[in-house]
């Protein structure tokens, strides 16, 4: 079952993709502000919760090794404890603590293929949580991206476009006065030289 999230990004994917072409360009698309903002506002709200989700399924890491602990103490308990009364009974002492040292090993080895099992498995849970959450952050940061690169170009081709029309208009009164004072005719400011009259 796919997460929330997963489902958002894929309605803004097909959003982009039902969007209109520009005309005269076929990779520039005319976007519905609004309800691009929606979608990427709810991806907003719903991103902490998914990451919690995915924060407690790492957390279960530690539940599972102590878990593991606990079986892994009582069996060696449990083994201790028949060891203890297999000596205590046994007329052949030496048997008797052969047997319990033969118990206590395979008891041991027990113990630590529990603990072994049980640190891969949350491992594997933990790698696979962190390689869905980069997955989600990278299919997020792409659109973004996509916005940011689709909103400078709108706006350098909004400024080369008044550019045009105002040495259009500049020109038109040069050849209407020719004797008029050359310093009463200028170009736009650059944006360098409007950010530098700014500070």
């Amino acid at each position: 079952m796919s997460s929330r999230i997963e489902q958002i990004i894929e309605e803004i994917e097909e959003f982009v993709d039902s969007c209109k072409f520009q005309p005269l360009s076929s990779t520039k698309i005319v976007v519905n502000k609004e309800e691009l903002e929606e979608l990427l506002r709810e991806l907003r709200m719903k991103t902490p919760d998914e990451i919690k989700r995915y924060q407690k399924i790492i957390s279960n890491k530690d539940a599972i090794l102590e878990d593991a602990q606990s079986k892994a103490d009582a069996i060696l308990a449990d083994a201790q404890a028949q060891a203890q009364k297999i000596v205590s009974e046994s007329e052949v002492m030496q048997i008797a603590l052969q047997q319990s040292n033969e118990l206590i090993e395979q008891t041991n080895a027990q113990a630590q293929e529990i603990l072994d099992k049980a640190t891969e498995d949350s491992n594997n849970i933990r790698m696979s949580a962190i390689r869905y959450t980069d997955e989600m952050l990278e299919n997020l940061e792409k659109i973004m991206s996509h916005t940011i690169e689709a909103a400078g170009s709108k706006y350098s081709n909004f400024i080369n476009s008044i550019q045009s029309c105002y040495d259009i208009v500049n020109k038109n009164r040069m050849e209407l006065s020719p004797q008029a004072e050359p310093s009463s005719y200028s170009t736009i400011p650059s944006e360098s030289e409007s950010e530098t009259a700014e500070e």
